[in-house]
C-alpha cells in the first residue's frame, strides 16, 4: 500500500475522514481507548470525530463510573470504558512493569523490594480509601520506612489497575490525581480479553499495521508470534502490512476534511513508521526537544500545521503552503473548535506561515 492508501485507510479507522454518529462509549471501544495524559486536552479529539459531540456526555460516564482513565498502554493514561480497561489492563501489565523496574527515577527503588507484598497493601489502603500518589506514599513508607514514598507511590501505580477518579478529566472541572482500584471503582467484566483480541481490535482501529506498528502502539514485545498465529485470517499486503479482511480501505484519492488532533492523540502515537500522516515539515518545525507536545492540524490527511489557544483566540502555524480553498477551511474549523473550546467567545482564528 502507498502512503495515501495507509493514509486514508487510517483515518477512515481513527473517525476522522467523516464525523461519525457513534456514541462515546462506543467510539471509545472502538478505538480501544485515547490516550488521555492531560486532564481534558483529548476532549478535542472526540469533538473531531464524532458529530454532536457534548462534553457532558462524558461528564456523566465519567462519574458514574462506566468510562475510567487509567494507565494502559505503553504505561500511558487512557480514557476508555471500565469494562475494557479491566481486560486489557491484564495483557499490557508487562509494560507496566517494565516501565516501573527500567524507570530512571524510581526503578533503583524496586531492587529487592518484595513488590507483590507492596501491590497487596496498596489494594488494601486504596480500597478503604482512594488516595493521592503523595498520601500512597506516605502510606506505603509507613510499612517500608527504608524506601521512598514517590517511588512506593509509582509502584502501586503500576503494579496495580488504579483509576484516576473525577473530578479529574471532567470537563471544566479541576482536581488532583486521587486513585481507587479499578476492581473498587467499577464492577469486574464476565470474560477476559486475549492478546490475540487485543492485536485484533488494534487493526480494527488502526490498520493495515506492521508488528512494530502494533508494538509501538501497545509497548509490547514479541507480537510477531501472535500476527503469525492471526496470518490465516488477515489480510497481507507489501511492506509487512496486515490488516483484517473485511476493514474498510478507502480510495487514496477520497477527499479527507481538516482535522485538528489533539497533544497526545493516538494518530501519531501508534505507528513505528509515522509518515502515513506525518510531514517533514511538521517533524522539524513542530516538535523539538524541550517545547510542549504540538497539537497538529491535519489538511489533506497530513499534518500542515500545529494549533496553540490563549485567552479563547486560536493560532494555527502553518508549516507548508495551502491553497486559498484550504486555508479557509482550516480557519471555518478552528472556528467551530472554539465554539466548542470557549462557547461564549467571538471566533478569533488566526493563520501564521512559517514555511520558506
Amino acid at each position: 500500500m502507498d502512503r495515501r492508501a495507509l493514509n486514508r485507510a487510517t483515518l477512515d479507522r481513527q473517525l476522522l475522514l467523516r464525523r461519525s454518529g457513534m456514541s462515546v462509549p462506543a467510539a471509545l471501544s472502538h478505538l480501544v481507548g485515547l490516550q488521555a495524559q492531560t486532564p481534558h486536552t483529548w476532549y478535542a479529539g472526540l469533538w473531531s470525530r464524532l458529530a454532536d459531540f457534548r462534553a457532558a456526555d462524558v461528564a456523566t460516564l465519567l462519574e458514574s463510573r462506566a468510562v475510567v482513565r487509567i494507565a494502559l498502554m505503553r504505561s500511558t493514561i487512557h480514557v476508555i470504558g471500565a469494562a475494557e480497561a479491566a481486560r486489557i489492563r491484564p495483557l499490557v501489565q508487562p509494560v507496566l512493569d517494565r516501565d516501573l523496574f527500567a524507570n530512571h527515577t524510581h526503578g533503583r527503588w524496586m531492587r529487592g523490594l518484595d513488590t507483590g507484598a507492596v501491590a497487596a497493601h496498596a489494594h488494601d489502603l486504596l480500597a478503604e480509601r482512594a488516595m493521592t500518589p503523595a498520601e500512597t506514599g506516605a502510606a506505603l513508607l509507613r510499612r517500608w520506612p527504608d524506601n521512598n514514598a514517590a517511588a512506593l507511590a509509582y509502584a502501586a501505580r503500576n503494579l496495580l489497575p488504579l483509576v484516576q477518579t473525577p473530578p479529574r478529566g471532567v470537563w471544566g472541572r479541576s482536581g488532583r490525581t486521587v486513585h481507587a482500584p479499578l476492581d473498587v471503582w467499577a464492577d469486574p467484566p464476565p470474560h477476559r480479553m486475549k492478546i490475540d483480541d487485543l492485536v485484533l481490535r488494534y487493526l480494527g482501529a488502526y490498520g493495515p499495521a506492521t508488528v512494530a506498528d502494533a508494538q509501538t502502539w501497545s509497548g509490547l514485545t514479541h507480537l510477531a508470534e501472535v500476527v503469525d498465529r492471526l496470518r490465516p485470517h488477515l489480510r497481507t499486503f507489501p511492506g509487512g502490512y496486515v490488516d483484517l479482511p473485511d476493514a474498510p480501505r478507502p480510495d487514496p484519492d477520497t477527499p479527507a476534511p481538516v482535522r485538528y488532533l489533539y497533544d497526545f492523540d493516538n494518530l501519531l502515537l501508534s505507528y513505528r513508521d509515522r509518515t502515513r500522516v506525518l510531514t517533514d515539515e511538521f517533524r522539524s518545525r513542530a516538535v523539538t526537544r524541550h517545547g510542549p507536545v504540538p497539537r497538529p492540524v491535519l489538511v489533506d490527511g497530513f499534518t500542515a500545521g500545529a494549533w496553540t489557544v490563549a485567552a479563547a483566540a486560536l493560532t494555527v502555524r502553518l508549516f507548508v503552503p495551502l491553497t486559498a480553498a484550504d486555508r479557509d477551511a482550516v480557519t471555518t474549523e478552528g472556528a467551530a473548535l472554539l465554539g466548542f473550546l470557549h462557547p461564549d467567545a467571538a471566533p478569533d482564528v488566526r493563520l501564521v506561515e512559517e514555511f520558506e
